[in-house]
């Protein structure tokens, strides 16, 4: 674990992942660039680049792949948070940046046009939900504005089943939550209270540091 930590948190979450799922060791990997981009090294081919997309292969190695989503609803959502942890809580370093982190959602928006649909996607980077074949759907789409308001009435970010999306923003917010004091956790009420559940579901954890919170605010409060 202590060589996986200095090649970065990317590579530290990855060998995190490997243990949760279950998953035997002997994975290489490496970064690459000054962000450390994990890269996971392969006997065939050029290795797989990028958290997103190894942590996805490793659930498929798993044969876990509910953890990515079982509809097409649920499939774009935890997309759109996997995407959202690496453009956005990646890139986060100051105080400013942290506030801002925690607030960002996925907001569905229904019944528009395609065309509209399209150019709403492109301009904030949204996911759209596909049919069968692969065509761009005009059901649901989502962008994203606020973290705790989303987690308002869900128990995990893709609504009431736990994803990969959990266990990478869980990974991916543990410094930033750690830190934060009594009063910020209360004023994210919604975070602290998923954050809370996810930090003791079981595997997810292993030797992070316990975030302590106050339990009969996070959950009197939480309606």
């Amino acid at each position: 674990m202590a060589g996986a930590a200095r090649l970065g948190p990317g590579v530290e979450e990855l060998t995190l992942l490997e243990k949760l799922l279950g998953l035997p060791k002997g994975n290489k990997y490496g970064v690459q660039g000054e962000r450390k981009v994990p890269v996971l090294q392969t006997n065939n081919g050029p290795g797989l680049t990028g958290l997103m997309t190894i942590a996805a292969h490793l659930v498929k190695q798993a044969k876990k792949d509910q953890l990515l989503g079982s509809t097409a609803e649920e499939k774009a959502v935890v997309q759109q948070w996997l995407e959202y942890r690496v453009t956005r809580v990646d890139g986060g370093s100051s105080k400013e940046d942290t506030r801002i982190i925690l607030k960002g959602k996925c907001h569905t928006v229904q019944k528009w046009p395609v065309e509209v649909l399209l150019d709403f996607c492109l301009t904030l980077i949204c996911t759209p939900v596909l049919d069968k074949s692969g065509s761009i759907t005009s059901g649901l789409f989502f962008s994203r504005y606020d973290l705790n308001l989303h987690l308002e009435d869900k128990v995990y970010l893709a609504g009431n089943i736990f994803t990969l999306a959990d266990i990478l923003m869980y990974y991916g917010l543990h410094h930033v939550m750690v830190d934060l004091t009594v009063q910020e956790k209360e004023k994210y009420l919604n975070v602290s209270r998923w954050f809370n559940h996810i930090q003791h579901y079981p595997g997810v954890r292993q030797h992070l540091s316990n975030v302590v919170f106050i339990k009969n605010r996070l959950y009197t409060n939480a309606h």
